[in-house]
């Protein structure tokens, strides 16, 4: 299976920092947001992936590149352990790249695809959320996708007063962690909200939710979103919504940004113990 990992958003919630570099090349840690998304796809067992970017996002690509200068550097020092390190970014996967030429919204970002996916059933993973879970996300999802043979969106609960952030979604439940999706709603208020289950940027479709794109008109925010399109494809085929196992942060949320780098240094050994130890003093000075 192919993945589309859309990251051509402008990150003006993140401004200023993102007024020059992209949102998705932020750093957790010591690696940049979308080298996260980009690993769970490959742990998932996805080796062809296409990043959608745009203007001013040519970081993305150097990033995944090869860095002959850089190796170079590193193999006259004889420092063995980073060069494989850098290596590995550059052989990890099969990255292609296109572009979004119009901020038109997520919908149209995925609809760029379409020639590079080719008919055939693909994952999306949004470039700037990220998941901590032991089995990949959008692994749990298509687990899913290939018995039901029918799009799925990952989703899971959020505060009644968070819905207006989200997709939010109406279910009938199949078990306890899976449900057929009966209505979509893009950032609904919560009077309008028809429950708490919000999408949370992973999915995987069949090539049918192109055509619901094109059908798709400009919606909130003056964009084509991806919501109206889902609600679309229910008219022609069910989709799911499974309530994913994981931990899920927002990186175009200056908060999220913050919790996500705590969370990912909790599961680096060489930082845990020292980081508990931070906390734990910084919360009794409080």
């Amino acid at each position: 299976m192919k993945a589309v990992i859309p990251a051509a958003g402008l990150g003006t919630r993140f401004l200023p920092a993102t007024k020059s570099t992209p949102k998705e090349m932020l750093p957790v840690v010591d690696k940049p947001a979308i080298q996260y998304v980009v690993e769970e796809a490959v742990r998932a067992g996805i080796d062809d992936i296409l990043i959608i970017t745009g203007r001013g996002k040519q970081s993305i690509e150097d990033y995944f590149d090869m860095s002959y200068e850089l190796e170079s550097i590193l193999k006259e020092r004889n420092d063995f352990e980073k060069l494989e390190e850098m290596r590995k970014i550059s052989d990890m996967a099969d990255i292609h790249y296109i572009r979004q030429k119009k901020p038109l919204g997520l919908g149209h970002a995925i609809s760029c695809a379409r020639k590079h996916v080719d008919g055939d059933n693909f994952a999306v993973l949004l470039g700037d959320d990220i998941i901590f879970s032991k089995k990949p996300c959008i692994g749990q999802l298509i687990e899913k996708f290939d018995v039901l043979n029918s799009s799925v969106v990952g989703v899971g609960e959020v505060p009644s007063d968070w819905v207006e952030r989200y997709g939010i979604v109406k279910c009938r439940a199949v078990d306890d962690k899976l449900c057929e999706v009966v209505d979509i709603v893009e950032k609904p208020s919560m009077s309008e909200a028809p429950s708490n289950l919000a999408v949370m940027g992973r999915y995987v479709f069949t090539p049918d939710i192109f055509d619901c794109i094109d059908e798709t008109g400009i919606g909130k925010g003056d964009e084509i979103q991806l919501t109206d399109s889902i609600k679309i494809l229910m008219g022609r085929q069910k989709v799911y919504a499974y309530k994913f196992e994981g931990r899920r942060f927002d990186l175009g949320n200056k908060m999220d940004w913050l919790k996500t780098n705590v969370e990912a240094a909790l599961t680096r050994e060489e930082f845990r113990d020292e980081m508990m130890e931070f906390m734990k003093e910084k919360v009794s000075q409080q």
